[in-house]
């Protein structure tokens, strides 16, 4: 069940059924609403071609095409249904708003002509696909691949209960490792893949997909590393609940045969935001690289003048999922500023230039950064990247702060707008914890605040 293909056959049937619901909401339009003759012409051509882009840009924003195996069939009404709603309400104010009408109740007829056409033609093909998908997963043919991690009895006994249950709940159990070298309950039912410590070189050999932490509730912390590992990596993670977890309403159950999971939901920005959030990030990426070329030249030239050596600053930083990456800056310290080693600036840090210090306090020295959003290694708004000999610092004190590679780093963030440049790892730490909130309580409108904090500061010269 390959992924790619399926997204690729989704996208070709909504796009070639969107084609004939066009065509027939066409000729219901000429017929039955201008009582005229049907003619196929420039318009009708013109709209075969381009309304179906409509429909798929809403449904690429809903979210439908993401993790197209994943869909279910009570899931996929629901974005047809919304979908349809706004795609009709658009193309109406688009296209069908200054249509020669008689009554206005023509227009109801218009409207529910087009909401019911596009939603049947759409869903029946897409329903067909998702039963499919999801009779492959019940009867076992298809599945995530899934690590367990334990080898106790704990782990045997979830193991056995979902091999047990009457339906595949999508669990294609790859193997599993252990925590303490010792415990290898599970090797007379699956492959031992090794120890902990490998889990990274593991999840990455295997493709694993999905894993299940089959330790005790009462682990709190070790369970809490495990799982800061586990945060910056494309896996879905299952715990098992103790009974306050239970009580408390906090096990999310996806599936009525399922196994009593809790599943470590990180993502808490909806689909059709993280959608909307990469198309902002693009087109305010391309009007600010634009616009603000000539401001560009300027701080070139001062950058030149005030030292030698390059206008930008090149350096590595881990990105999103762990994956390193150029960010690029105008220069504000003198060249060989790091020969003795990483080091982070101060206050009165001596390497500074002149006008390197008022680019800092004004965030000026960050905008190059546009590129590196419009390449899609940034966003506009996320935690700011670190290099990796800072980060395994951080982590041997707090592991968690791992967990802020899930998501894209930003130009700005909400740590660098309420603390600002750190200037060791305890600062670090520190920042970590706006940054961490951030991460909770992702949405448009906190982005959207964090902008708003960060264009005051360049005004205000404000900036640490």
């Amino acid at each position: 069940m390959n992924a790619r293909l399926l997204t690729f056959i989704l996208i070709a049937i909504d796009w070639a059924f969107s084609c004939a619901g066009w065509a027939l909401f066409y000729y219901f339009r000429k017929t039955n609403i201008e009582n005229d003759v049907f003619s196929v012409n420039a318009t009708f051509y013109l709209g075969i071609l381009l309304v179906p882009v409509v429909w798929i840009f809403i449904y690429l924003l809903q979210g439908t095409y993401h993790n197209v195996r994943r869909l279910h069939r009570l899931k996929v009404i629901n974005l047809t249904f919304i979908g349809t709603f706004f795609g009709v309400v658009i193309l109406f104010f688009l296209l069908l708003i200054d249509d020669e009408i008689t009554r206005y109740q023509q227009y109801y007829k218009l409207l529910f002509a087009l909401f019911t056409i596009q939603f049947f033609l759409v869903l029946i093909p897409r329903f067909l696909i998702v039963s499919y998908i999801v009779k492959q997963i019940h009867a076992r043919k298809a599945g995530f691949k899934t690590l367990i991690i334990g080898g106790s009895d704990k782990a045997v006994a979830i193991y056995d209960e979902i091999q047990e249950l009457p339906k595949g709940i999508g669990l294609d159990f790859v193997g599993f490792i252990n925590i303490n070298g010792i415990d290898k309950l599970l090797e007379d039912r699956i492959e031992y893949l090794g120890h902990i410590d490998q889990v990274e070189t593991i999840l990455q050999e295997f493709q694993i997909e999905e894993v299940i932490i089959a330790l005790e509730s009462k682990e709190h912390d070790r369970i809490k590393t495990i799982i800061s590992r586990l945060a910056a990596r494309e896996v879905r993670i299952h715990i098992l609940p103790d009974m306050y977890d239970i009580l408390s309403g906090t096990v999310e159950m996806n599936n009525i045969f399922g196994a009593l999971l809790l599943d470590v939901n990180s993502e808490v920005m909806p689909v059709w935001q993280r959608s909307v959030k990469r198309v902002i990030d693009i087109v305010v990426s391309l009007v600010s690289l634009l616009v603000f070329t000539p401001m560009f030249i300027v701080l070139a030239v001062l950058v030149k003048t005030s030292s030698s050596g390059p206008v930008f600053f090149l350096q590595e930083r881990i990105g999103k999922n762990g994956r390193p990456f150029q960010i690029i800056k105008f220069r504000t310290m003198v060249v060989n500023a790091e020969a003795s080693g990483p080091q982070l600036s101060s206050s009165n840090d001596p390497r500074i230039t002149s006008i390197g210090s008022f680019m800092r306090k004004t965030r000026l020295d960050e905008f190059p950064q546009f590129y590196n959003v419009l390449v899609g290694d940034m966003s506009l708004v996320g935690p700011r990247p670190e290099r990796q000999f800072y980060i395994d610092q951080i982590v041997k004190i707090e592991p968690q702060y791992l967990e802020l590679n899930q998501v894209r780093p930003g130009i700005t963030s909400w740590g660098q707008v309420k603390y600002g440049y750190a200037e060791n790892v305890d600062q670090m730490l520190d920042r970590m914890k706006f940054d961490l909130l951030y991460l909770k309580n992702r949405s448009l409108s906190l982005d959207i605040k964090i902008m708003l904090y960060t264009i005051l500061i360049i005004f205000r010269g404000s900036g640490k």
